[in-house]
């Protein structure tokens, strides 16, 4: 038996790889129809030897719909997740408009993946980057108990969007005809950024999304801090997040320094990181073996590496994650969650 599948945001970069998803894991999709913004509207796009002609998302027909996959901003879901559970569907939610509402399970199959069957109609996924991290984490959690989290993360710009990644191309382009401005011997002469607060040609900043007036953390960073907390269950967890934008196209990394409640040997840690569904460890340092993004890039695991003691901190480690912010960061966690509340799988 086939379901009735809506994917809103199919346009987009994350949509796009929710279709290829939905073609990888042969799901079993009776009817599609793609959403998108009312200029979208009318284009075509290939699926299941045909074409799907796409509807504008302002028109809200929704009727018939058994499940929407949605990869809108948080502005839109808030507008219209609400309509498409009215009109019958479930909404498998990758915005950050209800991962807080304690009515809403945020779901990371692989961690907490009963909660989704308590779902009112709205299943949210998290962030990208928490998604790379508590991948990470939930296996030291399960065996050790996680008390505390340092975490730098060194996010990609395909999170921002495909003009994100335009811009990105086209000032390291211009940037590549300045190298002795790239030496610092004159100053670089590159356009505005419109996507990003700093030019990100050869540079990182430490921001990702946006600073409230009177916070000193980013929005970004406060996602992180509690969307984690709430998915491996940890309301007193203590995490501290820094969040960096980096010039790469596709992959998250983050950097975590984890507090346990035991003290836990790095090889004790290698070996119930990897016996966590959906996490590979890549740990040989001498042989040039660890997580980078480029590896994580086009793949559905997490990769885990550089695990070592860190002194520091009361029974701590020390240990580098790389994820596809698209798949398991966005598209794949989603659909994972659709299988569950449709019994697929």
């Amino acid at each position: 038996m086939g379901f009735r599948i809506g994917v809103v945001g199919a346009t987009g970069a994350t949509g796009q790889i929710t279709l290829a998803l939905l073609r990888e894991r042969n799901f079993p999709v009776d009817e599609l129809r793609l959403f998108a913004s009312r200029r979208s509207a009318g284009r075509r796009l290939p699926w299941a030897g045909g074409e799907v002609e796409i509807e504008a998302l302002e028109d809200g027909r929704f009727d018939g719909l058994d499940l929407v996959l949605n990869a809108t901003s948080t502005s839109l879901a808030r507008e219209w997740v609400p309509r498409m559970v009215e009109a019958g569907a479930i909404v498998s939610d990758k915005s950050s408009a209800y991962r807080l509402d304690p009515s809403v399970p945020l779901v990371v199959r692989e961690i907490n993946g009963d909660a989704a069957r308590s779902h009112k109609g709205i299943v949210a996924s998290p962030n990208c980057t928490t998604a790379v991290a508590v991948m990470a984490l939930a296996p030291l959690h399960h065996a050790a108990g996680v008390k505390g989290v340092l975490s730098s993360s060194y996010q990609s710009v395909s999170g921002v969007g495909r003009d994100a990644v335009a811009e990105l191309l086209e000032t390291t382009t211009k940037a590549l005809d300045q190298q002795d401005a790239l030496w610092g011997l004159a100053k670089l002469d590159l356009p505005d950024p419109v996507a990003f607060p700093h030019p990100l040609a050869f540079n990182v900043f430490p921001q990702c999304e946006s600073f409230e007036e009177g916070s000193d953390e980013s929005t970004e960073e406060q996602k992180m801090q509690s969307e984690t907390r709430k998915i491996l269950g940890a309301a007193d967890l203590m995490l501290q997040a820094t969040a960096v934008r980096v010039p790469v196209v596709v992959g998250h990394s983050v950097s975590l320094s984890v507090s346990l409640e035991r003290e836990m040997s790095p090889a004790e840690a290698r070996e119930v990181i990897a016996e966590f569904a959906g996490v590979r460890v890549l740990d040989d340092p001498s042989k040039k073996i660890y997580p980078t993004p480029q590896q994580a890039a086009g793949i559905d695991d997490i990769l885990v590496g550089r695990i070592r003691r860190n002194p520091i901190l009361e029974n701590g480690l020390t240990l580098f994650a790389c994820g596809d912010n698209l798949r398991k960061g966005a598209s794949l966690n989603a659909i994972q969650t659709a299988e569950l509340v449709l019994g697929i799988s």
